[in-house]
């Protein structure tokens, strides 16, 4: 059980402040050098911002725009990685780039697209290629009247999964991870930091440690201010996103990435099967950081954004979800929200016992960011290894030539009753520890009570046991998406279930 399969330490090398990716991230690489680990995370892993994302593994082609030329280039650099060691979880997908001249011209768009091509090493996933709107299966979608379209590749995640998986792979490597347990306080004693945390279950303790990493998002500041630390050397700046879910658009499993009108861009993405997810919007977000939801307008802008180029008109009573995330971006005094920079910056205070704080980010290169984070810390931790995550698949990832479509027709052909549907998903999202939660399961009732569009109580109590799920919110929304598909009775059902 990785919930607590070694006793809660005293002293460790690293306490790392933060459950979303970034924190994650740091945690496993860490945990994998030999240091002595210990992750706090207020709520539940991938809780806030690191489940709220696009779902992407990409360089992010707009950022050229920007002139962001080494953030793209690390970010496709790592979709590589990303996609050998998380094939599971991680799957190539096409985006379909429609022109209109009004927005941006078609050489700016071609240059862009050959940089993106060509910077990031990219070895698998297949180059751009210009496509005709009428004749292609691709421009069937769109708006009458389109006649050029360009195909591009990039890559979808399983943004909450892939946290899950990075804490599970810390804790294999010696790491303690504690969802739901807040960081009260802490102080520069002797040499050390030592911090007072509550424990999910109730009841305080305390820890010291060599050396505290902030990787809390977008409560870094607070984070700041509970170690007793006045300034950092940058500044946060937040920015919520939202995304809406529909049903299915468009048959295939093309994504669109659609210009607007205020140079923004809107990601239309094939999502659980039977959905589209939309996304996304850049509004500014003042005041202390904490759940937000979409509004009515972000609605209406994503809506607008997608009728304008799709043949189908989406409308906000087509909606059947929606969530919102905000941002903790690095400040560099952009003046507009959707041109602050994606990159990160680490802020290392050693004024005393290190602490070392995460300024932006993106899923993407989470994991070169946990490196540069080790490296910054290098001279603190002599003992600790080198580098070593670019070549280790996270938990599952070790799949079979073919990937999770070849896991999936393996599982099917071994246990038939699964069902399509259900042996694929299993496979996408625990790739080869599919085999490990089924066990020796030969029938459905092996499985345990059957909760609905394919979840069953063997799979409930394996994300309870192994990946800290606790509530119906833990698995339906972020450990998986079942929540579109099953009922409002099964949810109850599910929830109560948990309660008892």
């Amino acid at each position: 059980m990785p919930t607590a399969p070694h006793p809660l330490p005293t002293a460790v090398d690293l306490l790392v402040i933060g459950g979303g990716v970034n924190g994650a991230g740091i945690a496993r690489d860490a945990a994998g050098r030999g240091l002595k680990v210990l992750l706090l995370e207020q709520g539940d892993l991938a809780g806030a911002t690191s489940s709220a994302s696009s779902k992407l593994v990409h360089g992010g082609l707009r950022y050229l725009e920007y002139g962001e030329i080494r953030l793209v280039r690390e970010a496709l650099g790592e979709r590589e990685v990303l996609l050998r060691n998380a094939r599971h979880i991680v799957r190539p997908m096409r985006f379909v780039l429609p022109h209109d001249a009004r927005l941006r011209p078609r050489w700016m768009i071609r240059v862009g697209l050959f940089l993106y091509d060509h910077i990031g090493g990219r070895r698998e996933l297949p180059g751009t290629e210009t496509i005709d709107c009428a004749s292609h299966p691709y421009g069937a979608p769109l708006c009458a009247g389109l006649h050029t379209a360009f195909v591009y590749s990039d890559c979808w995640v399983d943004d909450a999964r892939l946290v899950v998986l990075n804490a599970r792979d810390a804790v294999q490597r010696g790491a303690v991870v504690l969802p739901r347990t807040a960081l009260l306080e802490a102080r520069r004693e002797a040499g050390l930091w030592r911090a007072r945390f509550r424990l999910a279950a109730g009841g305080e303790r305390e820890v010291d440690a060599a050396i505290l990493v902030n990787a809390a998002g977008p409560w870094v500041g607070e984070v700041l201010h509970r170690c007793g630390i006045a300034a950092a050397h940058a500044e946060l700046r937040l920015v919520k996103g939202s995304h809406i879910v529909v049903p299915k658009l468009y048959p295939g499993d093309q994504a669109y990435l659609l210009q607007n009108d205020d140079h923004r861009v809107v990601f239309v993405l094939p999502f659980a099967e039977r959905f589209t997810l939309i996304g996304t919007t850049d509004v500014p977000f003042a005041g202390r950081p904490g759940p937000v939801a979409i509004d009515a307008a972000e609605t209406r802008y994503l809506c607008d954004a997608v009728s304008s180029w799709l043949a189908r008109p989406v409308t906000p009573d087509a909606v059947v979800w929606s969530y919102a995330g905000l941002r903790p971006l690095h400040d560099d005094r952009a003046r507009n929200a959707a041109a602050v920079t994606r990159d990160y910056l680490l802020d290392l205070d050693t004024a005393g016992p290190p602490a070392l704080s995460v300024f932006g980010g993106k899923i993407t290169t989470y994991r070169r960011l946990a490196e540069h984070a080790l490296e910054k810390l290098q001279r603190f931790l002599p003992a600790a290894r080198g580098p070593w995550t670019a070549t280790a698949p996270l938990p599952g990832g070790d799949l079979p030539e073919g990937g999770a479509a070849a896991l999936a027709t393996a599982l099917l052909a071994e246990r038939p009753w699964l069902g399509e549907e259900r042996a694929a998903r299993l496979a996408r999202s625990y790739g080869s520890e599919a085999l490990r939660l089924l066990g020796e399961a030969r029938r459905p009732g092996d499985l345990g009570r059957d909760f609905g569009a394919g979840l069953s109580q063997r799979e409930v109590d394996w994300l309870v046991a192994e990946e800290w799920a606790v509530t119906a919110e833990d698995i339906l929304w972020r450990r998986s998406k079942l929540g579109l598909v099953l009922t409002p009775a099964a949810q109850a059902a599910l929830a109560e279930y948990l309660a008892r």
